[in-house]
């Protein structure tokens, strides 16, 4: 094997390839990019056994061939190369050695047989679709920041992706819960993917999976299957096996009956809970919130620290209403706010709070009360 690249090319693609690696691995194989060079491109290739992930790049090849080494050590040499540098890398199979020249610099690393890389079983998926980057960009950025991270509950370890019914028909959703906060967000249905099965994308692949939707104008290849999720750009493909288990109904948790209406600018009322906060203990960050007659007060009062009240001006006309959250639960949930305002449904002191955007209610997020 023999080719030519751009450095910044080769560092995209290596890049791209070892994230999936795991840092410590029992099987030296895993440790490893698979490097296939053939026609007028070079394929980089990393699993780690549940997530596999392929890049594809451009270059000169002078010699077809593949062989596998390790993923960090090639990726922290390319890193380190000047900009624009071209890229010289070839395999000598008698020496079992790659060997990677720019400029005055040269490196000579081991290698293990291309035979001894894993593939990825291949899987008949049930349905295929494509969908704008931005589509699904969305339905993961604001879903995830729910998952749990609870490993006894491991079916809450990942975003929860399938077609829900609503009054206006069919829709893509993702739903992520960690049991004190849900996320539930809804997107057109792109056409194909009506047949499509409902899986639980693991936490890892939905963090992966960010890096092929950086673009605005990209199309991704979806396929879904009961095992397997795949994601595809025309020179990156993401494989990702799902969690195998049941993800529970989330809709039994998102209240209907909230009726005590809280509008306030959600950029004002992040900062002023990240304020109060300060003074918080830091195992409950307890805030309490007191709302009335378009007021609304945030107070957090520690034994050890001391108090802290902000007061904002908001949109609420009910009964005055006391209530206590965690901190940092509200920030999180404020900062998938788009719009300028957030607004709140209440009920009670002890019952689940529902945040939407204005009207809209494509995307509803669910935050667990706490006493303070």
């Amino acid at each position: 094997m023999k080719f030519s690249i751009e450095r910044s090319a080769l560092l995209k693609a290596v890049a791209q390839a070892q994230s999936v690696v795991e840092r410590r691995n029992a099987i030296p194989i895993l440790s490893n990019v698979l490097i296939a060079a053939d026609g007028a491109d070079v394929q980089f290739r990393a699993t780690d056994l549940d997530i596999e992930v392929q890049d594809s790049a451009g270059a000169m090849v002078q010699q077809a061939g593949a062989t596998t080494v390790n993923a960090a050590m090639l990726n922290e040499i390319v890193r380190k190369l000047p900009d624009g540098a071209l890229v010289a890398i070839s395999y000598d199979p008698a020496a079992e050695r790659l060997t990677i020249a720019a400029g005055r610099s040269t490196f000579t690393l081991a290698t293990l047989p291309q035979q001894d890389f894993p593939a990825m079983a291949s899987a008949d998926f049930e349905a295929s679709f494509t969908a704008p980057a931005p589509l699904l960009r969305r339905l993961f950025d604001k879903s995830k920041f729910a998952i749990s991270t609870e490993e006894t509950r491991y079916y809450l370890n990942g975003v929860y992706f399938h077609i829900a019914t609503t009054e206006e028909g069919p829709v893509l959703r993702a739903v992520a819960t960690d049991g004190h906060r849900l996320a539930r967000v809804d997107a057109a249905l792109p056409d194909g993917a009506a047949g499509m099965p409902g899986v639980i994308v693991p936490r890892k692949t939905v963090g992966e999976l960010r890096k092929l939707l950086e673009d605005d104008n990209a199309l991704i290849a979806v396929s879904v299957s009961e095992t397997k999720i795949r994601f595809a750009t025309p020179t990156i493909t993401l494989t990702s096996k799902v969690i195998d288990g049941t993800f529970p109904d989330y809709t039994r948790v998102i209240p209907t009956g909230n009726t005590r209406r809280l509008e306030v600018d959600a950029a004002e009322f992040a900062k002023a809970v990240d304020r109060v906060a300060t003074v918080s203990s830091e195992r409950s960050r307890a805030v309490k919130l007191v709302m009335e007659d378009d007021r609304l007060l945030l107070s957090v009062q520690s034994p050890d620290t001391g108090n802290a009240e902000e007061e904002l001006a908001v949109a609420y006309a009910d009964e005055r209403l006391e209530i206590g959250f965690n901190a940092k639960y509200l920030q999180e949930i404020a900062a998938q706010v788009d719009r300028e305002n957030a607004v709140f449904m209440l009920n009670g002191a002890g019952d689940p709070a529902l945040m939407r955007e204005g009207g809209d209610t494509s995307a509803v997020y669910v935050v667990m009360p706490m006493r303070v």
